[in-house]
């Protein structure tokens, strides 16, 4: 802990910049290939980089102005690495947007799994497995739940989620 942070700084900045620049070059690449691609495909892929870049930008907004700190980075992938581990949370995906704090993300596939629901795509099993670690990541990140959808985290929540919600409240 000698370099009070200089080094972890110094890393940080050279992973954001790398970041930077793949994205860069993602974009560069996408539309030297445009002509290779259907319309779909290179809209889907130009939005989901450019939503890339706009989390890059979240992000430094959020160093600069101080309202996140390595620390708060580290205990979040701390707790989804806790997730996995307990198998409180079984989807890749919700550990994934957990750890990089995602609630937006995790509430658009919330609705995109209500939406599979009804139309039959999607079991009652899986769906609610899912629902229940959304919700608890939501609940995790300080996000309001509706009185609904905690009647439902109670109702369906297990023992591998209570385990987690207690680890994760010691860390806390």
């Amino acid at each position: 802990m000698a370099s009070r942070g200089a080094t972890e700084t110094s890393k940080l900045k050279q992973n954001l910049e790398e970041q930077l620049d793949r994205l860069m070059q993602q974009l560069q690449d996408l539309e030297e290939c445009r002509e290779e691609l259907d319309a779909d495909e290179y809209e889907e892929t130009k939005r989901e980089t450019l939503e890339q870049l706009s989390e890059i930008n979240d992000s430094l907004k959020k160093i600069m102005s101080g309202d996140m700190t390595l620390v708060d980075e580290l205990s979040g992938m701390q707790l989804a690495i806790q997730a996995a581990i307990s198998q409180a949370f079984k989807t890749p995906e919700v550990i994934r947007m957990f750890a990089k704090k995602q609630p937006r993300q995790l509430r658009t596939r919330l609705a995109e799994m209500d939406r599979d629901l009804m139309v039959g795509k999607l079991g009652r099993a899986i769906y609610t497995q899912q629902k229940v670690e959304i919700l608890t990541a939501l609940r995790k990140l300080g996000e309001k739940l509706t009185p609904d959808d905690e009647t439902f985290l109670s109702a369906n929540a297990g023992a591998a989620l209570s385990q987690f919600e207690r680890v994760s409240t010691d860390l806390g």
